[in-house]
């Protein structure tokens, strides 16, 4: 669906900083909802593609298409 332009240490990073900040979320006493952005992180990290760098033409990854 999209191209793949995360490199293994970015979509590692990425997932645990996702979920790090939604399970901040769901225990934190008063928790922010600010803490959910994590969920864009996490879905980018699983799918090894950031639209971001799509749009500012980066890519982390090794493979060339």
């Amino acid at each position: 669906m999209f191209k793949k332009n995360e490199g293994n240490i970015d979509r590692i990073l990425r997932v645990v900083v996702g979920l790090a900040l939604i399970i901040a979320y769901f225990t934190a006493e008063n928790a922010s909802p600010w803490l959910l952005v994590g969920i864009v992180p996490l879905v980018t990290g699983l799918m090894g593609s950031c639209p971001l760098y799509s749009i500012l033409g980066i890519s982390t990854c090794r493979l060339k298409d």
